[in-house]
């Protein structure tokens, strides 16, 4: 399972409620949802609901991007969300 391959990466400090397993979480449900979207595209309530996950998520990043930036970097390379920029 991939939650518990995730789990054996994640250090033994970060536990299950921790920012970094939340947002994992939440991307795998994301990742689910939008698959499922792409075969029914008139799903509304996966769409609700999918709204609501990637707003969760986006708060989970905005707080840790303020809270340690470099765990919010490790965190975007290791689940690759996001195309970092480089400056």
């Amino acid at each position: 399972m991939v939650k518990n391959a995730f789990i054996s990466v994640i250090s033994e400090e970060e536990k299950r409620g921790s920012v970094e397993f939340q947002v994992f979480s939440f991307t795998n449900k994301i990742r689910r949802l939008t698959s499922h979207l792409e075969t029914h595209k008139k799903d509304y309530l996966s769409q609700r609901g999918l709204r609501k996950i990637l707003g969760k998520r986006q708060r989970l990043l905005a707080y840790l991007a303020k809270k340690n930036r470099v765990r919010y970097k490790e965190l975007i390379g290791r689940l690759s969300i996001r195309e970092t920029k480089t400056r």
